[in-house]
């Protein structure tokens, strides 16, 4: 029980000296250097005195130091006239694109436009019409003759349909075009037989070949940006360009219908066939 007095009597002082050291904030003065002193203490008072006359107290010691002039900008000063470089010179922000350009971009575009065949402006050519039948199973209605798919050229202008026509861009832009690197592209196909009324293999009695439809093209060979050559009679089994061929090959398997290459027999052996022709099993690769 003395202990317990003991300890209520030790706490009796912090309680007292409670409201000198509350975290309270101060209230706001009043007007009036009479208003402020009656309800600041003496010390603020003091402070607030020093800051209205602009005292060392508060006022000066929070003031921003001036950022002193750096020796890049002093020697710029010292130079003459005419060795300071104009201010554009110096801008970071990109010049404005000449009105040249913007009208070269219009006019490639206005050109490609009116060169395009079957809707689509990667596809360049002339439109062809109904070809006639030489032989009973030929020809080809709404043909054209295409002259380059994707930017990249064909060696001679091919007849063809349109549905023929976007099978054959839509492998060139996606799986030919890059084949043998993106620093090399492919710019031309060598074109070994398009549109022809003769029948399968050129057999006498054998069925009307896709190429009699307009629906089948024959290429030989791939020419890439530095003038190189690359031939599927020899690229085919050749270290370097086996596998670009081989992938072209194997990519050509689905935008088309029949695929035939140098394994399929004798007759391709020095090329890739292409058509369009549809079968109930899927594409026929070979």
């Amino acid at each position: 029980m003395a202990a317990g007095l003991f300890c209520v009597a030790g706490l009796a002082p912090l309680h007292a000296s409670a409201p000198e050291v509350s975290l309270r904030p101060i209230d706001r003065p009043l007007s009036g250097s009479a208003a402020s002193a009656a309800v600041l203490p003496q010390s603020s008072v003091a402070a607030l005195a020093d800051l209205q006359q602009g005292g060392p107290a508060l006022g000066g010691g929070l003031r921003p130091v001036e950022r002193p002039v750096s020796a890049q900008i002093l020697a710029a000063a010292d130079l003459s006239a005419d060795l300071v470089p104009p201010v554009l010179d110096q801008s970071l922000v990109p010049l404005v694109r000449p009105d040249t350009i913007v009208e070269q971009a219009l006019f490639k575009r206005r050109r490609l436009r009116k060169g395009s065949v079957c809707g689509d402006i990667e596809i360049q050519g002339k439109a062809v019409g109904e070809v006639a039948a030489t032989l009973p199973g030929c020809g080809a209605r709404d043909a054209v003759r295409v002259t380059s798919v994707a930017g990249v050229r064909l060696s001679q202008a091919s007849v063809m349909t349109c549905e023929m026509a976007k099978a054959l861009k839509r492998w060139v832009s996606k799986d030919v075009e890059t084949a043998f690197g993106r620093r090399n592209k492919v710019v031309s196909l060598r074109v070994a037989a398009h549109y022809a009324c003769r029948p399968r293999n050129n057999r006498p009695g054998a069925r009307i070949s896709e190429h009699g439809r307009g629906k089948a093209i024959d290429i030989s060979g791939f020419k890439l940006e530095d003038g190189t050559l690359v031939t599927v009679l020899h690229g085919w089994g050749a270290r370097q360009t086996r596998k670009p061929l081989t992938r072209i090959w194997k990519a050509a398997c689905g935008p088309f219908g029949t695929v035939l290459g140098p394994e399929a027999d004798r007759h391709h052996r020095d090329h890739f066939h292409l058509d369009v022709a549809s079968y109930r099993s899927g594409s026929y690769c070979r």
